[in-house]
């Protein structure tokens, strides 16, 4: 009989080789696709890049990035005529390398970025979710509320909660999330309110099923690829946000290297000394546009209704 009625435990793992087998051809195909996007495949690769140099910052960097050496400040890179080959990028105000800074920024802008889209598209996306479907009264409370978050500029907002809460990573990933659940919320909104007038949830209705498993079963796969693409595109934002603060002094502190600092502090040597902001600036500059790029080409591809146009 056991031949005959495989157990319960052998359907769990042909189950799990079914749907793990799905998502590899999913992302094979997905691949695929991709290559016919040749910057959003050159963004990619930049931005899986600048992903790897952070998290093995510590065996990439040349030098200690909070090392101060005023014998060395303000070397010029090891490209220029007559600069110093100790450092590839030049040195800044006190001997420190911009290299090695870099590096180490850009693991405070991923973060910001990467824990900043995480917490907002969640929060925004069940809000969104469960407002678009229930309505009423609550969708009223929510849409309200997000309204009226909307109509302060994102900056000036994060600078007014900054200086109520005081500079710091925590404070600036909280800052940054109290506000940027809007546009998610707004989105999954929209989508839910579009996608529950549709025939096969009204069949998912007449079947049975409860409006929870409607919600996260039925509806919310067919919006995530709005959601995902969303969140790609905002991660460039948030990073260019962290950057705006820092540079103003209210993100992350020194001698913690983070590129808004970086370019704050290398303004008063712009003539004698131009790399200690530039290098900094072009690394923001790379990273954002290339995170944007990849995030257009990931809206060609997973929005269907591009490919129906």
């Amino acid at each position: 009989m056991s031949k005959l009625f495989p157990t319960q435990e052998k359907k769990r793992k042909n189950f799990r080789f079914i749907t793990s087998k799905i998502w590899w051809n999913n992302f094979k195909d997905f691949l695929k696709e991709l290559r016919k996007y040749h910057t959003a495949s050159i963004g990619g690769i930049i931005v899986i890049l600048f992903i790897f140099i952070a998290i093995f910052a510590p065996f990439i960097a040349p030098h200690d990035p909070l090392k101060v050496n005023i014998l060395k400040r303000l070397c010029s890179p090891a490209f220029i005529s007559g600069g110093e080959k100790y450092y590839l990028l030049g040195s800044d105000e006190v001997g420190r390398d911009i290299f090695s800074r870099i590096i180490f920024g850009a693991r405070v802008s991923l973060s910001v970025g990467l824990i900043t889209v995480t917490i907002s598209s969640i929060l925004g996306t069940l809000l969104g979710t469960l407002a678009g479907y229930f309505r009423g009264r609550f969708d009223t409370i929510i849409s309200r509320f997000a309204d009226l978050l909307l109509s302060f500029p994102d900056l000036i907002f994060a600078i007014f909660l900054m200086a109520m809460a005081g500079p710091g990573f925590f404070n600036l990933i909280f800052v940054l999330s109290f506000k940027s659940w809007v546009e998610f919320f707004r989105l999954s909104r929209g989508e839910m309110i579009s996608e529950k007038t549709k025939e096969y949830v009204e069949a998912a209705y007449i079947l049975g099923e409860s409006n929870i498993k409607i919600i996260f079963k039925e509806i919310l796969p067919n919006i995530v690829h709005s959601i995902l693409v969303l969140a790609t595109l905002r991660v460039g934002y948030f990073i260019i946000l962290e950057a705006s603060l820092s540079f103003l002094g209210l993100g992350i502190q020194p001698p913690t290297p983070a590129w808004g600092s970086m370019i704050n502090s290398g303004r008063e040597y712009m003539l004698n000394a131009w790399w200690v902001s530039t290098m900094p600036g072009l690394a923001l500059l790379i990273l954002v546009l290339s995170i944007n790029l990849f995030g257009e080409g990931l809206r060609d591809i997973l929005d269907p209704r591009l490919k129906i146009e």
